[in-house]
């Protein structure tokens, strides 16, 4: 081989070796976008998320041996060996390791990165600076060097300083992400403070409208619904979407879905930390006031039940003098929230309170039970009592239905109208929806679990007849220190359900379910399947399953929770 011919090969290898990095780095940005998003662009939480993947995402094994491959070549090689040569073993060493991103590529990804105005400035904070360094590698590399004289390009350049600022910046990128992510931290608050001032500015133009709050541990998606169900029969209701609580979410729908005809505004108001329920109520002070429940939901980021259930009595603290608190009677950390208040008028919703349900029955087709409404309430009507019957799955509903009842009774629906309303209910989605999916039977319960809910969940399951009963979960997140033990009683409690299979996702995650399942004592044993990833649990479940089975999908972790 003569040297013009080798010097063609090795600036090939080189160029490679760069286009290589460089398409390894932006996917390594996308990848992060796509994590500080699902994060909620948050960035206690997205270092907390790349150091719980330090040495799986954030910095891989390859970087390190990379990393001891340069040193190696430029204090004990280099001297040895041609620069040609070298740009050689730098150039494959490169293109071997890094030529693979498929740990920051998904073609499966289950709620994909979009490119909101937000994420837009947030890649431009990080994309500019990269540029900026990219820049500034290759005006050291190359610059002395004429832009078409490919065959002097080995002789001029250094690999080993070029491999090492291009393995510095890939490593770097998470670091580029957050700096960007800080960087724009004022303009965001500034961003955000004017959508929150447009959205106060708003209720105060429409004094008559009665703004109604729920917040809870869970339950309060389902709960927000069956208010907005039951109102709505001779309201005109405003409601947000899905699950949108935060203070965003909350500003967008009124910015621009509230209009001068609506009567009613129902928002729900979720938390992760102290002080979000305070910042949901100087957007919008409520009129009603309802809380569902105090769990470990987020148990991570609180630190303790107490503190969890201080956040959601902010919601008593804060409703408008005069205004209707709404309270679970039977959750004795929500019951003492009716000691908070002695200027508003106070509602508990349970067993032997002023709404309450008797002779409750749950199936397979649905849940009924006796809505009674005791004379304690501002209507002033005598004890009224009617049927419930509805659609909705588990027993846990039935609680979110009092809740609903007792604010349409404080607005005057009567419990004829509260009935015909129920009956016509569909599940909110993803919250025990049932669905027709290649001759199965589907169960959706995908949404964040809580204790409650998964064991509600199960136990709707066990009710079905037919065929085999399956169920697919990673188990719950974000539940602290309690989260194993949690989910080891979720195992067992599938055990004791008679569950036929149980399709793990995650194969250290669900190891407390695994522990749990197995340790029931009963005759007929649950069989195990434990798999990496949801998509291989369908794949499983084709094979295994068969029409008239019915599968339960309890919880569906976000990417940036798989292992």
């Amino acid at each position: 081989m003569n040297l013009e011919t080798y010097s063609i090969i090795t600036n090939g290898i080189l160029f490679l070796m760069i286009a290589v990095f460089l398409r390894h780095s932006l996917y390594r940005l996308r990848y992060f976008l796509h994590m500080f998003q699902q994060n909620g662009y948050k960035l206690n939480e997205m270092i907390s998320w790349l150091t719980g993947h330090l040495f799986s995402k954030t910095i891989l094994l390859e970087h390190i041996f990379y990393l001891v491959l340069i040193l190696s070549m430029n204090f004990y090689i280099a001297e040895k060996i041609t620069t040609s040569t070298g740009s050689l073993i730098m150039g494959i060493f490169a293109i071997f390791w890094f030529i693979d991103i498929s740990a920051f590529r998904s073609e499966q990804e289950k709620k994909p990165l979009i490119f909101t105005p937000r994420m837009i400035r947030l890649s431009l904070m990080a994309i500019i600076p990269l540029l900026i360094i990219w820049y500034r590698v290759f005006e050291s590399a190359f610059l002395p060097i004429p832009v078409l004289d490919l065959f002097t390009l080995v002789l001029f350049s250094n690999p080993y300083n070029l491999a090492f600022s291009l393995i510095l910046v890939d490593i770097a990128i998470p670091v580029l992400l957050l700096l960007g992510g800080l960087a724009a931290l004022p303009l965001e608050t500034w961003i955000q403070n004017g959508f929150k001032r447009k959205a106060r500015k708003k209720l105060a133009s429409m004094p008559h409208l009665k703004v109604i709050a729920i917040t809870g541990s869970y339950g309060k998606t389902s709960t927000k619904f069956a208010i907005s169900a039951f109102l709505k029969e001779r309201l005109n209701v405003c409601v947000t979407p899905g699950s949108y609580n935060t203070p965003m979410g909350i500003c967008k729908v009124i910015n621009n879905d509230l209009n001068a005809r609506h009567e009613v505004l129902i928002l729900e108001m979720g938390a992760r930390y102290e002080g979000n329920i305070k910042e949901l109520c100087d957007i919008a002070k409520p009129d009603i006031s309802v809380i569902t429940n105090v769990g470990i939901s987020h148990l991570e980021t609180f630190g303790s039940v107490d503190t969890i259930a201080k956040e959601k009595s902010t919601l008593a603290t804060e409703l408008k003098t005069d205004g209707t608190l709404i309270l679970n009677g039977d959750d004795p950390k929500v019951r003492k929230m009716g000691n908070l208040r002695n200027d508003v008028n106070t509602v508990f919703t349970g067993n032997g309170e002023a709404v309450e349900a008797s002779d409750i029955k749950i199936g397979s087709e649905g849940t009924s039970f006796n809505l009674k409404f005791n004379n304690r309430s501002k209507s002033g009507r005598e004890d009224e009592e009617v049927e419930i019957k509805t659609r909705l799955l588990g027993s846990h509903n039935i609680q979110n239905l009092l809740l609903a009842a007792a604010v349409a009774n404080e607005l005057d629906i009567r419990p004829a109208t509260i009935a015909i309303a129920a009956s016509a209910m569909k599940p909110v989605e993803h919250r025990l929806e049932l669905k027709q999916q290649n001759g199965f039977l589907i169960i959706d319960d995908a949404f964040n679990s809580n204790p409650v809910g998964a064991k509600s969940a199960v136990d709707v399951l066990s009710t079905f007849e037919g065929g085999k009963k399956i169920i697919i979960t990673p188990g719950m997140i974000e539940l602290g220190d309690s989260e194993e033990i949690e989910n080891e009683r979720f195992g067992r409690h599938i055990g004791e359900s008679s569950i036929d299979l149980a399709i793990l996702v995650g194969s250290q995650r669900t190891i407390p379910i695994l522990r749990g399942i197995e340790s029931t004592d009963i005759d007929k044993k649950t069989q195990i399947k434990v798999v990496d990833s949801l998509f291989d649990a369908n794949r499983f479940l084709k094979e295994f399953a068969e029409p008239g089975d019915i599968v339960l999908y309890e919880n569906d972790l976000p990417d940036s929770y798989q292992e």
